[in-house]
Formats: C-alpha cells, structure tokens, sequence
C-alpha cells in the first residue's frame, strides 16, 4: 500500500532507484555507528594485567597460526550460560587488544581456548600435541610431534617487537633490546630472568617441552597456550567492561 507521502512502487519497481537509497541506508546507518569512534581517545577499555606477549609466547603463537589451530580452535568465550560453564567467564575485548590478527575465530572443531592456561599441565600439553587421542581418545586433532625435534628458529624477534610496536602494541626499547635473550631465557629454568618478569608480569619461566637441553618449537607452543587467559582477574575486570 502506497504510503501517504511516498510512492514506494515506484521505488520497488525502478531498480537503479532502490539501489541508491539503499546505498544511502547503509551510508547513514555506518555514520551513525562509525563517527563516534573519531571523538573517543580508545575503543577498548583498558583492564589490569592485560601485556604484551614475551618473545617466546609470540613465537609460539606464530607457531599456532602457521599450523592452522584458529581453524578448528577459537579464543572466544560468548557470553552464554553454556559457554561459561564450559570454557569460563566471557571474553574480554581488552584482553585480545595486542592481538595481530586476533584469534576470536567462529569454527569449533575442537574447544575454545581462550582459558586453556594453567588448565592443564606442561606434559598434557606435549602429550596431546604428539599424540592427541593419548589424552582425549575421541580427539580428531592431527599429531604434532614433530615439533618437539624441530629447534626453535623464530628469526631476529627484535624486528618483530619493533614491527608491533608501529602499530600500537607497548614493547619499549629495552624490551626490543632484549628480545632474543627473553625468549631463550624464558624456556631456560637455570636462566637469570628478573628482568624479563618485570618485563612482563606474570611471564612463566620454565622448560616448557620436557627436555632442557634444547629449545624447540614445541617450548614456544606451549608457552603461548600456557598463559592464554591468565593474565586477568577476569572477576573483577569483568565487571567494569563490555564483552566482546
């Protein structure tokens, strides 16, 4: 029925019309959610004990995507009744702000990992990455066990560092510096790294892959997936942020 003061016909029945005031829906729809953003100095809300990943968690992490975990694992945690039973408190956007790309993912093959850290032990993890249906019988996650022979070859993580910190990401000149030392520190319990934990707070320090002698890449993998949802007080934080 033909409104009173418009002609919606004609507009239905003119296609080049209906296209150029769709076009000027969305384009006032966008404005209206985009502008704001230009009037606020940050988007997220920062929450305490939110950092940067140390060298070896980083390179762990780009061990992650280069084996193509986010495929079938996200770091995402909705806020559901069955989700937060399952997997723990909701996601929050801050904790994810230091993240290039993030790994929010929609696909689960297998479980949310945004709070598997500390969840399990070191050798669960090698375990389940060498052979996965060692842990979890019904498990369909191919086997890793190749990286607890491969070394550990992460490159100059000091460009890394450098490149995150272009866009945003808060590593100073003297974690910059010290980038390559932290990440061989970090796997080695014997290793002097005081620095590196005042650097990052809450920094695991330890051999992560069941074998001191050499550093692998399974000690990155481990790493990174040890301190995943660990460095919040998600209670307390939880109640002063949006989820995400």
């Amino acid at each position: 029925m033909a409104s009173k003061y418009f002609d919606h016909g004609k507009l239905e029945r003119n296609v080049s019309l209906l296209g150029i005031a769709a076009l000027l829906t969305v384009a006032i729809g966008g404005l209206v959610e985009i502008a704001p953003l230009f009037w606020i100095d940050n988007t997220i809300e920062k929450v305490e004990g939110v950092r940067p990943y140390t060298p070896l968690e980083l390179a762990g992490r780009n061990i992650y995507m280069r084996e193509g975990c986010y495929n079938c694992h996200s770091q995402m945690i909705r806020p559901f009744r069955d989700e937060t039973e399952r997997y723990g408190h909701y996601s929050l956007a801050a904790e994810s702000m230091y993240d290039h790309p993030f790994q929010w993912g929609s696909k689960r093959t297998g479980p949310d990992l945004a709070r598997v850290g500390g969840r399990y032990s070191d050798e669960w993890h090698v375990q389940h990455l060498k052979d996965p249906r060692a842990v979890v019988p019904e498990s369909i996650m191919p086997g890793y066990a190749f990286l607890s022979e491969r070394p550990l070859k992460a490159g100059d993580m000091s460009k890394h560092l450098t490149a995150l910190s272009r866009v945003g990401v808060p590593y100073d000149a003297a974690a910059i510096a010290a980038a390559n030392d932290d990440l061989k520190a970090q796997a080695d319990p014997n290793a002097d790294a005081e620095a590196l934990k005042k650097r990052y707070p809450k920094a695991q320090v330890r051999d992560f892959d069941g074998d001191p002698g050499q550093l692998t890449e399974m000690d990155a993998l481990v790493a990174y997936l040890q301190m995943l949802g660990t460095l919040v007080d998600v209670d307390a934080a939880g109640a002063q942020e949006e989820p995400q």
